[in-house]
C-alpha cells in the first residue's frame, strides 16, 4: 500500500505563492518511475477537479484555471511530487490531492490525503 508524506500547505494572501510535496513512501524508486504524477483539488461544495498532471511522455498539462500560474514537477530520486503555485487567488482555496496513476494499468491509481490550501487576505 502506497503512503504518502505531504506538506506544504497552509494560509496564504492573495498573490502569494505556495510549494506543494507529496512524498510516496514505502515506495522503491524504479516503481515510482512506473507512475505518472497528477494534482487534483476540491473547493467547499464543488466536485473535485484536475488540475495539473504528466502525460507517459513526461509532459506537463494543466487546466485552464492554473495554466501560467502552476508547475508540476517530480523528483525520482526523492520519490516526491511537487505543485509550485504562484499568483494564488481566493477561488484556488481547496484541498490538493496528489495522485500516481500506473502508466501500464488503469486500475492502479494511488491517492494522498489530502493538503489544506487557503488563500485569504
Amino acid at each position: 500500500q502506497v503512503q504518502f508524506v505531504e506538506s506544504g500547505g497552509g494560509l496564504v494572501q492573495p498573490g502569494g505563492s505556495l510549494r506543494l510535496s507529496c512524498r510516496a513512501s514505502r515506495m522503491i524508486t524504479s516503481t515510482f518511475t512506473m507512475y505518472t504524477p497528477h494534482w487534483y483539488r476540491q473547493a467547499p461544495g464543488k466536485e473535485r477537479e484536475y488540475i495539473a498532471g504528466h502525460t507517459t511522455s513526461g509532459s506537463p498539462d494543466y487546466a485552464d484555471s492554473v495554466k501560467g500560474r502552476f508547475t508540476i514537477s517530480r523528483d525520482n530520486s526523492r520519490k516526491t511530487v511537487y505543485l509550485q503555485m504562484n499568483s494564488l487567488k481566493p477561488e484556488d482555496t481547496a484541498v490538493y490531492y496528489c495522485v500516481l496513476k500506473n502508466s501500464f494499468r488503469q486500475d492502479d491509481d494511488h491517492w494522498g490525503q489530502g493538503i489544506q490550501v487557503t488563500v485569504s487576505s
